[in-house]
């Protein structure tokens, strides 16, 4: 495999949550324009493998992986230093890791609030942190926020996730504003229901919660909300990051970009 490295516009991105849903369709879009790829994320380790080899092998991009578990800080610390000992630097950072529950709030469990504030918001943080004085000391980065549709709009039984998400949204402006004279963009991508594990394991809980069927949740919850009528398809939030990557989206930064089939135009 050529050493891509070598070539003026390789650029090393690490994509958090990239096991599987949107994260895996965002690697494999930034592998397919030409980046090196750190994936990252938990599940199977013999399919983690396999998705990894295949990335590589069909895009000719380097992809390596890292389990760091996204909600402490030491991994993801060790997280950034592997990718730039095996990389060289970090130009890219998509923060895509999340989870979910869903529950009214005065029966939501707290552990469960304090994960998912530290999957979801801190980790965004915190890889951020270790990343972002790099990307400007060279004069070019790229911080993409996976936010979701919560960022922008509630709904209820999701207290911790949309208040996470709309945390995510902020600190995508204020990145934006400290990068903007250094060639840094920070945006938001804000999906709305994609067919994600992390959705189909809402379904059943919204049924739970609402009393209503699993047919129901999917017909009049979660694509109720979408005026399409149809899920988000993960490749389109990829080849949004990939665009983002471009020369053409270098003035973009600061916003927070609706993937949503409508919901938030209402």
């Amino acid at each position: 495999m050529p050493d891509v490295r070598t070539a003026p516009d390789f650029r090393t991105a690490i994509v958090t949550g990239s096991t599987s849903g949107i994260g895996l369709a965002v690697a494999r879009s930034l592998a397919e324009a030409g980046h090196a790829v750190m994936m990252n994320g938990f599940g199977d380790t013999g399919q983690i493998e396999a998705d990894r080899s295949a990335i590589e092998a069909e895009t000719g991009s380097p992809v390596a992986y890292h389990g760091a578990d996204m909600s402490d800080p030491v991994q993801i610390a060790d997280l950034v230093a592997a990718t730039t000992a095996r990389f060289g630097q970090i130009d890219i950072v998509v923060n895509n890791a999340g989870i979910q529950t869903v529950a009214p709030i005065e029966e939501f469990p707290v552990d469960r609030y304090n994960l998912i504030l530290a999957i979801n918001m801190s980790a965004a943080w915190h890889l951020c942190r270790a990343t972002f004085g790099g990307m400007k000391a060279r004069g070019w980065g790229r911080v993409i926020n996976v936010a979701s549709a919560h960022g922008l709009v509630a709904s209820p039984y999701k207290s911790a996730y949309v208040m996470a998400k709309h945390a995510v949204v902020g600190l995508t402006k204020t990145l934006a504003l400290e990068g903007a004279e250094h060639g840094v963009t920070a945006n938001a991508i804000c999906p709305g229901y994609v067919l994600t594990p992390l959705v189909q394991a809402q379904i059943p809980e919204t049924a739970k919660a609402r009393g209503i069927t699993e047919d129901e949740v999917i017909r009049d919850v979660l694509l109720a909300a979408q005026p399409t009528k149809s899920f988000v398809q993960p490749g389109q939030i990829g080849a949004l990051a990939a665009f983002l990557c471009t020369p053409a989206a270098s003035q973009i930064t600061g916003t927070a970009l609706p993937v949503d089939g409508g919901w938030t135009a209402h």
